[in-house]
């Protein structure tokens, strides 16, 4: 199973996803980086992604060659992450055909009603049961 991990600015974000599929799932899964900046795939590579790659090119090539795309929710909006996600990202991420799982988190002041807020750690601990499930299924 290929999970590629979308970010940007810090990375931080991404590397707690990162870190935390690497500590439920091991090698079982591959994990690549995809950072919308060299400094946001760095830190998803500290945390022991498989592969990472840089800026729009790669995210446009990669979304369409995996099997789950996971970041903010912000990866699907033009011009997210204040500017550094393009409207070409955004289309590719949304084009693609893999299956997304996307952390609700505000940072673009879209609210999603029906969705409770919580803290990121609670929000992660459902990514990975949601992946555990998946798995389950294959």
């Amino acid at each position: 199973m290929r999970i590629g991990v979308i970010d940007g600015q810090g990375g931080g974000i991404g590397s707690l996803i990162v870190k935390r599929l690497r500590e439920e799932f091991g090698e079982e899964v591959e994990i690549i980086a995809l950072g919308t900046n060299s400094t946001a795939t760095s830190a998803m590579m500290k945390s022991r992604a498989n592969r990472g790659a840089t800026g729009e090119n790669a995210i446009m090539y990669n979304s369409g060659r995996l099997d789950y795309i996971i970041g903010p929710l912000s990866i699907l909006v033009a011009h997210g992450m204040l500017g550094e996600l393009t409207p070409d990202m955004a289309e590719a991420v949304a084009a693609s055909t893999a299956k997304k799982i996307l952390l609700p988190l505000n940072q673009e002041g879209i609210e999603v009603v029906g969705l409770r807020q919580e803290p990121l750690p609670h929000l992660l601990d459902e990514l990975i049961s949601r992946i555990r499930e998946e798995l389950k299924e294959k």
